[in-house]
């Protein structure tokens, strides 16, 4: 089969999304597909048999991901051209801007590819921009992923506004039209647990029978137990984006200031590089001295610093699956969780740890600090956490589970528009 995926940052340092394009890309690539990535700056990391099409775009963000791209392999005069001052001037107030502008880049690009073999599928990872619509005007099997619905984002940023100037450039960031109507009207949906299922028929309208919820994996053979590290003594951990809202980092530290009287601790933030806002909000807070801030790691530094944790902490105010939940789940390091969205399908309550309600500071402050006082319940939530991640979550087992969808997907009768198009086709009645 030949995959086309599309994806608008496409680093593993751009979050969860990255993460997924990399492993299911080298699987599919594994199991004997042709495998073909569109993506921009920062240009992703792909298997050597996978075929990555670099696509240069102009936003405002590229230019801080890629300096070198921009200041040493790009000519001047681009700049200058109308469509990327546009994209430049508009993406750094709309994130809408910046997934549609690039989904009708790719649309080009995609054409440009097909001149001579079309792709049997193409694979959207939540741009959900109108060139993706165009791919699937041009009768093209188009199938995407929403890791989940970005209104649950946007309600949690508008919560956290602290007045009508934040609150104002919030809803002008997120989509609030072109993802939905651009996911109605493909093929089908994937998403990576039953919580994000759920959050997508509520907040998206697709029906349920549209949407195929296929859990993300974990690479355990390279996230796992090492023998020669040992978790330390009152050691906490973070690992995300913390310039998200909604990974929920300012109640972890807001907990983490309650205890710091009373409880030796100290924390580790893993974040995307050059993330301002919970350095700030560490000094605000006066826990300077108990805080360490690590960017760029290597794959093999980050299983070390999971290791070296006594357990890590996801406060999420949402989660479409929990990637450093369930990497540290299978390093052996238990985790405090949210109940929110998926993590409860990955972390068991009292088993491989402990659950709290988002975006509540005292439960998460004692939970924090009832686990750091009991060092051998640590090791024994690790132990069991590191084998549920090895029975059940695995790239290979995503990866062919997607490859069913496909072979589903391409599989229906001629005239038969699937699930999302009766939809949309319903909705026009009305």
């Amino acid at each position: 089969m030949r995959i086309c995926f599309i994806q608008s940052q496409g680093h593993m340092y751009s979050g969860g999304q990255g993460v997924y394009l990399h492993y299911v890309s080298r699987e599919l690539a594994a199991l004997g597909h042709d495998v073909h990535v569109i993506a921009g700056v920062p240009y992703p990391e792909v298997a050597p048999d996978v075929n990555l099409h670099k696509l240069k775009t102009f936003s405002f963000w590229s230019y801080l991901d890629g300096f070198d791209e921009y200041a040493y392999r790009t000519h001047p005069l681009l700049f200058f051209h109308p469509v990327n001052l546009f994209e430049f001037a508009t993406t750094r107030y709309t994130l809408t801007s910046l997934l549609n502008i690039f989904t009708l880049r790719a649309y080009a690009k995609l054409n440009e590819l097909e001149r001579d073999l079309p792709f049997d599928i193409i694979h959207d990872n939540q741009t959900l921009g109108y060139g993706t619509w165009l791919m699937k005007q041009r009768g093209r099997a188009v199938v995407a992923n929403i890791h989940h619905p970005l209104a649950i984002d946007r309600q949690n940023a508008l919560a956290q506004a602290k007045n009508i100037a934040a609150r104002v450039s919030r809803m002008l960031w997120y989509p609030w039209v072109m993802q939905h109507w651009v996911a109605a009207r493909l093929d089908h949906i994937i998403t990576g647990s039953d919580a994000s299922a759920a959050s997508i028929v509520e907040a998206v309208g697709i029906p349920r029978e549209g949407i195929t919820a296929i859990h993300d994996g974990v690479e355990t053979d390279v996230f796992r137990p090492l023998p020669d590290v040992q978790p330390e003594r009152n050691s906490v951990l973070f690992v995300g984006n913390s310039e998200d809202r909604n990974k929920g980092i300012r109640y972890l530290l807001e907990a983490l200031s309650q205890l710091r009287a009373e409880v030796p601790f100290h924390l580790t933030v893993v974040q995307h590089p050059g993330s301002k806002g919970a350095p700030r909000l560490v000094q605000q807070l006066g826990l300077h001295g108990r805080v360490t801030f690590l960017e760029q790691l290597s794959t093999d530094e980050l299983v070390r610093v999971y290791n070296r944790a006594q357990l890590l902490v996801s406060p999420s105010l949402y989660e479409g699956f929990g990637l450093p939940a369930a990497e540290a789940l299978a390093c052996g390091t238990p985790v405090i969780a949210t109940t929110a969205g998926a993590l409860p399908e990955i972390v068991e309550e009292g088993v491989s740890g402990v659950l709290v309600p988002p975006g509540a500071v005292q439960p998460l402050a004692a939970a924090v600090a009832e686990l750091l006082q009991q060092p051998e319940r640590c090791a024994e939530m690790g132990a069991s956490g590191a084998r549920r991640v090895r029975e059940r979550f695995s790239w290979r087992r995503t990866a062919e589970e997607t490859l069913a969808l496909y072979e589903e997907v391409l599989g229906r009768a001629p005239g038969h528009e699937g699930p999302l198009r009766r939809h949309v086709q319903a909705d026009a009645a009305l």
